[in-house]
This record gives structure tokens, C-alpha cells and sequence, in this order.
């Protein structure tokens, strides 16, 4: 009787750890699945912008660039909450599981003053003055038997460095 309660005990114990390491795994998985995506999306974003001689805005989640004369169309869409890049020929998910609501461009001036996106008149004014450039967004990921992961990403200013911009 002893050594069958001595035997559950050692056993609801090993059963334990063995539950938490598998959910510690899967939420490693998460963070670093979300972590990556975020990583290459900011390096290939980053590139863009950087040689961008143009850009125009369609709202503060939609954005074309112009990079040695070819339109790149960066793009938040809500209905799937993925981040995208799109060119003429091609469409690349960049960011999966963005939380709704989170995501955002915002532009800047060549002085580093935040442009205001909300209006049509103010996109169409921050088309000619954004000299700089920055993404903003909250990832997401669940499992069944895991706490959600999220992941707060915030980019550096990126600067359109072939767009002609006067103070």
C-alpha cells in the first residue's frame, strides 16, 4: 500500500514535468516562429525604403514605394491579419498574426516630425514630405494547450535615403 502511493506520487510528478516542458516548448516555438518572421519582414522592409526615390500613401497600412522605377506595394490587410509585399509580379507574406488593431505606418519629415496619416489630404501631402519611415505591430500566436504569445515590434526610422526632400 506504501509503495503504491509512493509509486503515484513519483509518477503525477513526472507527468507534471513532462506537461510542462511540452508547453514550454511550444510556446518557444511560438516566440520564435514570430520573432523570425518579424526579423526577415524588417530586413526586406528595410532594403526598400532605403532605396525608394519615391513613395505615396493609400492609408497609415498601405504604402507604395518606388524603387528603381518600380512600384513595391507594402500592405497591412485586416481580413487576414498578415503584412505583405507586393510587386508586379509577385506577392510575398511578410508577418502572419498580426493582432487587430496594432498595425501602422507612420512617416516622418526630414526634421523627424511625425506626419499625420488620417485624412486623404494629409496622405496625400505626407507622399511628397515622408523622409523616413517606421512599422509598428503586435504578433500573436496560439496553440491548443499554450497560452498565447505575442511579440510587440516596433522598427527603427527607416530613411528613404534617394528621395529628394527640402525643410
Amino acid at each position: 500500500m506504501v509503495g503504491a502511493t509512493l509509486s503515484s506520487f513519483v509518477l503525477a510528478a513526472v507527468l507534471s514535468t513532462f506537461l510542462f516542458m511540452g508547453r514550454s516548448g511550444a510556446n518557444f516555438s511560438n516566440y520564435s516562429d514570430m520573432e523570425s518572421q518579424a526579423r526577415k519582414a524588417l530586413e526586406i522592409f528595410a532594403e526598400d525604403v532605403r532605396q525608394a526615390s519615391a513613395i505615396s500613401w493609400t492609408s497609415s497600412t498601405y504604402v507604395t514605394l518606388t524603387v528603381n522605377s518600380a512600384s513595391i506595394v507594402f500592405n497591412y490587410d485586416s481580413s487576414t491579419s498578415c503584412f505583405y509585399r507586393r510587386t508586379s509580379s509577385s506577392t510575398q507574406t511578410l508577418i502572419t498574426g498580426i493582432t487587430a488593431g496594432t498595425f501602422a505606418f507612420k512617416a516622418y519629415n526630414v526634421a523627424g516630425t511625425e506626419l499625420p496619416l488620417a485624412t486623404a489630404a494629409n496622405l496625400t501631402a505626407a507622399g511628397s514630405s515622408t523622409k523616413q519611415l517606421q512599422i509598428s505591430l503586435e504578433a500573436a500566436r496560439t496553440t491548443r494547450t499554450v497560452a498565447t504569445a505575442t511579440n510587440l515590434v516596433l522598427s527603427a526610422r527607416y530613411i528613404l535615403r534617394n528621395k529628394i526632400v527640402t525643410a
